[in-house]
C-alpha cells in the first residue's frame, strides 16, 4: 500500500504552495516519468513536492515548460526562496535583484555571488554545525539562486574588494579552496566584474569589521548594506551612501590592482597542500 503523501499546509507557506501546485498539476503522470522529462532525480523531486528541499533554480521554468503554467512556478519559487531568510534580509534580497551595480567589500569569507556551491556548503556547516544536510542544501540551494538571478539580461556590474583573509581562510580543504580560488581569480576582470585583493601590509582602514555592499538600483537609487556576524542594517539615506561610498573608493584605490590580484590568488593556489584536509 503506497505511503498517503505529505500533508501540505499552501495557506502559510510559498514553499508548501509551490509543492502543492506541483503535485496537483502533475495528476497522473508518475514522479518517474516527470523525473525524466526534466532531468532531476526522482528522489529529489519527491522532497521538492512535499516542501522537505528547496526547488533548484533550474526546476521552476523547467516544470512550467512541461505544465504550460505560464511562468506560475517561476513566480512561486521567487517567493519561496526568500522564505529561507529572516525579513531582516530579504529586503536586501530584493534591492540586490533590482541592481546594475553592486560594490563590495569583505574582510573574512569569500561573497556570496561569487561563491562555489562546495565552498558555500563548506560555509554553512561551518557557521552551524547542528544544521540537518536538507537545512544545508537548502541555503545553498538558495545561495546558487541568487547568483542564477544576477547572471540574467542584463547583468549588473559587480565589483569585490576582498581582504587577503579572505584567500586565506580555508572552508572545506584545499581541493575546495583550489575551486573557490579559481573562480575568483576568473571573476578578477571580465566585461562585468572585478575582484581587488587589500593585503595585510595596507594595515588599518575605515570599513574593518563588517562588510559593506553599495548597490545602485536600475532607477538610480543608491542604497547600502552593512552586515556583521548576526545582523544586517540597510541604510537608504543619501548621507549615509556617501559616507560608504567613500570609504570604498579609498578602499579600492589602496587594494591592488585586478592583474595583480590574479597573480596574488593564483600564488595563494599553488601554496595550497595537495592533501584533502578539513
Amino acid at each position: 500500500m503506497p505511503a498517503r503523501p505529505r500533508t501540505l499546509t499552501p495557506d502559510r507557506s510559498a514553499r508548501h504552495l509551490f509543492g502543492a501546485k506541483m503535485r496537483a498539476y502533475r495528476g497522473s503522470m508518475s514522479l518517474e516519468r516527470l523525473a525524466e522529462i526534466v532531468n532531476f532525480s526522482k528522489s529529489h523531486l519527491a522532497r521538492v513536492e512535499t516542501a522537505e528541499s528547496m526547488p533548484p533554480p533550474e526546476l521552476p521554468a523547467a516544470l512550467d515548460a512541461v505544465f504550460d503554467t505560464y511562468g506560475i512556478f517561476v513566480e512561486l519559487y521567487q517567493l519561496a526562496r526568500k522564505e529561507i531568510h529572516p525579513d531582516k534580509y530579504r529586503r536586501r534580497m530584493e534591492l540586490e535583484t533590482q541592481a546594475r551595480l553592486i560594490r563590495q567589500y569583505t574582510p573574512q569569507i569569500v561573497p556570496g555571488l561569487a561563491q562555489t556551491e562546495d565552498y558555500a556548503r563548506a560555509l554553512f556547516e561551518a557557521y552551524n554545525p547542528r544544521a540537518t544536510q536538507n537545512e544545508i542544501d537548502d541555503l545553498v540551494t538558495v545561495r546558487l539562486s541568487r547568483q542564477a538571478q544576477l547572471r540574467e539580461d542584463p547583468e549588473p556590474d559587480i565589483s569585490f574588494i576582498l581582504d587577503e583573509g579572505v584567500i586565506r581562510r580555508s572552508f572545506g580543504g584545499p581541493k575546495v579552496m583550489r575551486a573557490q580560488l579559481d573562480r575568483l581569480a576568473g571573476l578578477a576582470l571580465t566585461s562585468t566584474t572585478t575582484v581587488q585583493i587589500l593585503p595585510f601590509s595596507h594595515g588599518g582602514h575605515g570599513l574593518m569589521g563588517g562588510t559593506l555592499t553599495l548597490m545602485t538600483l536600475r532607477d538610480g537609487t543608491q542604497v547600502a548594506y552593512e552586515e556583521s556576524i548576526s545582523t544586517g542594517t540597510l541604510l537608504e539615506d543619501v548621507t549615509d551612501f556617501v559616507t560608504r561610498n567613500r570609504a570604498y573608493d579609498l578602499l579600492s584605490a589602496s587594494a591592488m590592482s585586478p592583474a595583480d590580484s590574479v597573480a596574488f590568488i593564483r600564488s595563494v593556489m599553488e601554496a595550497l597542500p595537495d592533501d584533502y584536509q578539513r
